[in-house]
């Protein structure tokens, strides 16, 4: 079973840990540097159990020296290696020098990078050029570099980080290398979880390098993972005398002609996480549709305002905004609706209002897209990407409640805790509908008593498992509503085997 919490770190992070392990337990730097060198080995042999010749690209730095370390581990394991410098070595740390000097000792082949190299006989390539400490745009050398490790269709290894991978965000440093795996050190960095990193990063692997586990307890994490073993409690099997009435009431708002899907799809996922009413407030001509559709939600067309007194009034949570567009009737009800105590989940056009108005709430979810997201604060979606967490703080602090930062990576921000990064969820969800579909799953789970900030966190853990399942059968073709039989499986195996 994984652990409740697994923790996140940024680079400056990083480094405390490196310091207090020097300062605490005398684990030096290059004590560090040989474990690291050693464990990405390790794994090198397991993954690639039929490599015979691997080369390893260097940096300067001590990513450099971490590589410097596993080529000298291969080499006495009978491996072929040859290691490629970019850049100077002049201003090496004496951690990494004492490592390049090993392999010089071993009789390793070490040259400089030269464009006309021929990766086409090598089975495995290293990655250890540049580490957590790439903040701003690659040197054209190390672009060239890149460009050459791509273009061998060979598997790489990549050390702590994809070089060219900030840290920090996840943006892309001018050009990053495709990493088929990357063996992580110390803990998590954010920009492995997140933005362009999730897309580069490959299969991830964390080492903690031995160190005591006193030690995480000295620094505070930038954000944690999540996982649905940590839910287990509110998904526990219901007593044999449950009635629907325990389960909660959703009602979902929006629906413009022409959009009839969106809410649609955000009332059944509901209901597949187990809420026990659901009823959708729509245009009156797209309410007999929904009813034929999915008998089980009780449709009601609406023409004003008013004519949701009676709903609202029996509803635990509202999902405001899916398919409701931006005439006047749907400002009309989104208007109404804001005005209400109720809790709320704004999605979609529910969340172009809001980028309108100048309305701040602590008793609602906010779950934008980067697009959604830019025009609430005002950036493109580009801006958005480029340092996500920063993003969904800074509407958070503009408009109260919960964000739920869609994409890769999602991110939710709860007040006076630390942020949620969701690291599952694959390409076949960037489909139409798959934003309807979480509100909904954040909805159902709050109309069942489950706290808005754990029913966001929970929510997007399973929305995105449940797309993860889905796409068994292939990412590409994938909708929305092929995620609905997999949202009632997770909502009952919360802590088992999760193949169906």
């Amino acid at each position: 079973m994984q652990p409740a919490k697994i923790l996140i770190y940024q680079a400056q992070q990083i480094r405390e840990f490196e310091r207090l392990a020097l300062e605490r337990f005398n684990l030096t730097g290059q004590v560090l540097m040989q474990r690291a060198g050693e464990a990405a080995f390790v794994f090198l042999r397991q993954r690639w159990p039929q490599a015979q010749k691997i080369a390893v690209f260097c940096g300067g730095g001590n990513n450099g020296g971490d590589g410097y370390v596993l080529a000298s581990h291969a080499k006495q394991q009978g491996i072929e290696v040859v290691i490629w410098q970019v850049g100077s070595q002049d201003h090496m740390q004496e951690e990494a020098r004492k490592a390049l000097e090993i392999c010089r000792q071993l009789k390793i082949q070490i040259s400089y990078f030269d464009e006309k190299i021929n990766l086409q006989s090598v089975d495995v390539i290293v990655d250890a050029i540049c580490g957590i400490g790439a903040r701003s745009d690659l040197r054209e050398d190390i672009l060239v570099v890149i460009e050459k490790i791509h273009a061998a269709h060979v598997p790489v290894l990549s050390m702590d980080i994809p070089t060219g991978i900030d840290a920090d965000t996840g943006k892309i440093l001018g050009k990053a290398v495709q990493a088929t795996a990357t063996m992580t050190f110390i803990g998590l960095k954010l920009g492995l979880l997140t933005g362009s990193g999730i897309a580069h990063t490959g299969e991830l692997i964390c080492h903690d390098l031995q160190l005591p586990a006193e030690l995480f307890l000295s620094v505070e994490p930038i954000a944690e993972k999540i996982c649905l073993n940590a839910y287990a409690a509110y998904l526990k099997p219901r007593l044999r005398d449950w009635h629907k009435g325990l389960s909660g009431h959703v009602v979902i708002i929006g629906g413009e002609l022409g959009y009839s899907g969106a809410p649609r799809m955000a009332a059944e996922a509901a209901l597949r996480v187990g809420a026990g009413l659901v009823s959708v407030a729509t245009r009156p001509e797209n309410a007999l549709m929904m009813n034929i559709t999915r008998p089980e939600i009780m449709c009601h067309g609406v023409s004003t305002a008013k004519e949701l007194d009676s709903l609202l009034e029996k509803a635990d949570v509202v999902v405001l905004g899916p398919g409701m567009g931006q005439s006047v009737w749907g400002k009309m009800l989104w208007e109404y609706t804001c005005q209400q105590s109720i809790p709320l989940v704004i999605d979609a056009d529910g969340l172009n209002l809001l980028s309108q108005s100048n309305k701040f709430n602590e008793n609602w979810v906010l779950t934008p897209h980067p697009g959604e997201a830019g025009r609430l604060i005002g950036i493109t979606p580009d801006e958005i990407q480029q340092d996500r967490l920063a993003a969904a703080r800074a509407i958070n602090k503009r408009y109260g409640g919960i964000c739920v930062l869609k994409g890769a990576g999602s991110i939710v921000i709860v007040p006076h805790s630390v942020p949620a990064i969701c690291a599952e969820g694959n390409p076949g969800m960037a489909s139409a509908g798959m934003g309807d579909v979480l509100s909904g799953v954040i909805g159902g789970l709050m109309a069942q008593g489950i706290s808005m900030d754990e029913a966001s966190t929970l929510g997007v853990c399973m929305h995105a498992m449940a797309g993860d399942l889905a796409a068994k059968d292939g990412e590409r073709g994938m909708i929305a509503t092929d995620l609905m039989p997999y949202l009632r499986y997770l909502s009952n195996r919360p802590h088992k085997n999760l193949a169906p």
